[in-house]
């Protein structure tokens, strides 16, 4: 029963509702919010303009995670349901995570970002024009 259980909840993160990192800001010009899952301080390090930042994990050590039991909450208290949200992290594990949690909680615009933010970083550098031989 465990298996199957944890097969159902992987296909429903597979089928989340997903964004590529090259598509961000666009969507964020056009009224896209950017919803940043790390930890505050890899948030303070560098982030997309305009992100805001409501941590999935209180804490991330060797011995486990600590997921942050108000993040739906939290979130809620920055967004409305209704509102367009792309949802990021690091590599675009705890994001896939975070979106399903939103969902499920009743929001109805919410995509993850594949890659994560190393993603939406590279991507960035893509767009930039190469320099010019002198």
């Amino acid at each position: 029963m465990a298996s199957s259980l944890m097969s159902s909840e992987k296909k429903a993160l597979e089928a989340l509702p997903t964004v590529d990192a090259g598509e961000v800001r666009q969507l964020m010009s056009s009224g896209c919010h950017y919803l940043d899952v790390r930890l505050g301080n890899d948030f303070d390090m560098a982030h997309a303009a305009g992100a805001r930042n409501v941590p999935y994990y209180l804490s991330v050590t060797p011995s486990g995670k600590e997921k942050n039991p108000h993040f739906v909450d939290e979130v809620a208290a920055l967004f409305s349901k209704d509102e367009q949200l792309i949802v990021g992290c690091n590599t675009g594990v705890r994001s896939r995570l975070a979106t399903n949690d939103l969902l499920s909680a009743g929001f109805k615009n919410v995509k993850n970002m594949k890659g994560g933010y190393q993603s939406f970083v590279r991507s960035e550098e893509d767009q930039q024009p190469a320099a010019q031989p002198q």
